[in-house]
């Protein structure tokens, strides 16, 4: 089987090629910052990955195992796909083995990280065989087209904190397209219009520690989309906007104003009653003064402190059912 996936010729890769990645969970959103704030935290899904002669043969341990599919819908598998086939090459066949420690459906980018391995495997491929790399800004582009936004995946990719952002307009998007693509071909398409997915990273102050509180419970993104108005008032739109920004400026420089800098008025109340026990843990964090957010579309509940987590605040999200793991900022996609 050569894994193409665009249905003309391109060049196979020589059989014996192996690489592995290493690529981080992410968080998006921290409170204000909605489809466009993103942080890299410190826990890992490792693929590795081999070029065979023919055939697909995928294998799951850890988080997902007896979940996913083991064929090529797997997602590792079509991102693989999708960039060789944006590096001009197919693969004959593949070994791909999934070591998976981020919990699917909590909030910590799961899927976002499943792209970027998939892509990350595929520069690890170009590279073994002498072929030109995909940069990180078209990484982004095709882990976002996977996710539909690029928060998570480009904290996996670029890692520290990211400001992320797209463009729908083919106009606004020429230079931004002559700038990453080299290759010439245009990016995902939708009705004539392009979308591109951009983002630029922020470096962590050093000072800023992370708490994931998880729970047992899995959540989907989608149905919790549809808990969100369809339109909001200037207000909060003025008040998510200047959190937004200082946002920006507490985890860089400015630790001490996370607290105000994580409150968030647009999707975190709305969310609430589809995931009351995140949301009785995220108010009581909060009510401690930590500075606490739901952890992209959740259930899981992130922390953003220059300190130890108080026991107490340990105890209470235990007591709710959560895991409490102390975690860092993380660097982006690791490939060997």
């Amino acid at each position: 089987m050569s894994l193409s996936g665009e249905g003309h010729h391109v060049q196979l890769l020589p059989v014996g090629l192996s690489t592995s990645v290493v690529v981080p969970a992410s968080s998006a959103n921290l409170g204000p910052g909605f489809d466009s704030l993103g942080i890299a935290l410190s826990l890992y899904d490792e693929i590795e990955v081999n070029t065979i002669a023919s055939g697909l043969k995928v294998a799951v341990e850890g988080e997902g195992a007896g979940e996913v599919p083991l064929d090529g819908s797997h997602l590792v598998v079509r991102a693989i796909e999708r960039g060789l086939a944006t590096g001009g090459v197919a693969a004959p066949g593949l070994i791909v083995q999934c070591h998976n420690k981020i919990p699917h459906s909590r909030g910590l980018g799961s899927s976002a990280a499943a792209a970027v391995a998939g892509l990350g495997v595929a520069n690890g491929l170009l590279a073994k065989a002498g072929r030109p790399v995909l940069s990180d800004d078209m990484l982004v582009q095709l882990a976002s087209e996977f996710e539909g936004h690029p928060d998570n995946a480009a904290a996996s990719v670029l890692g520290g904190a990211v400001v992320a952002w797209m463009s729908r307009s083919r106009e606004d998007n020429q230079v931004w397209m002559s700038r990453s693509r080299e290759d010439g071909q245009p990016l995902s398409e939708t009705a004539g219009v392009t979308t591109a997915y951009a983002a630029v990273r922020l470096d962590v102050h050093s000072d800023i520690r992370i708490v994931a509180a998880i729970p047992e419970e899995q959540s989907s993104t989608a149905h919790t989309r549809v808990l969100l108005p369809e339109s909001i008032t200037h207000v909060d739109a003025r008040f998510n906007i200047s959190r937004a920004a200082l946002l920006t400026l507490a985890l860089t420089s400015r630790p001490d104003l996370l607290m105000i800098a994580t409150e968030d008025r647009l999707h975190q109340p709305q969310r609430a009653p589809a995931m009351p026990a995140s949301a009785e843990v995220l108010g009581y964090l909060r009510s401690q003064g930590i500075a606490a957010v739901l952890s992209g579309a959740g259930p899981a509940v992130l922390a953003l402190t220059t300190g130890e987590l108080p026991d107490s605040a340990v105890k209470y999200a235990e007591d709710q059912g959560f895991s409490v793991v102390a975690m860092s900022v993380s660097e982006g996609v690791s490939v060997r």
